[in-house]
């Protein structure tokens, strides 16, 4: 895959990104990171950039944690589901069989009769 090199800007500093992304992606990611950034100083204007970047990382990283954690327990449930599913198949399948034994029986019976 192809390397692009991304200028971005965040919080004043620009650093130049060199990633298999799409340089759009990079460059909405550090929008979002220098706004989350502005954010955070704004509102403690004692913190410095490392500061703020250090907050927003962890940020970040709970966020990341979460969302993970979520989607494993998505995947838990898609199996558990899926499983289901699976065992009511076989529950299915072995109803029909039972159905088609029955017919056969009522089938045989009804012969037996129309015999009589």
């Amino acid at each position: 895959m192809n390397k692009n090199k991304v200028q971005v800007k965040i919080c004043g500093s620009s650093y130049t990104i060199v990633t298999e992304d799409d340089p759009e992606y990079v460059e909405n990611l550090a929008e979002t990171i220098s706004g989350e950034m502005k954010l955070i100083c704004n509102a403690n204007p004692t913190l410095s950039t490392t500061q703020a970047a250090v907050l927003v990382a962890l940020d970040e990283a709970d966020a990341c944690k979460k969302a993970t954690a979520s989607a494993d327990n998505l995947r838990a449930q898609i199996k558990d589901y899926l499983e289901d599913s699976a065992r009511a198949r076989m529950e299915v399948d072995v109803a029909r069989r039972e159905v088609e034994r029955l017919n056969r029986e009522i089938s045989d019976l009804r012969n037996k009769l129309a015999e009589k």
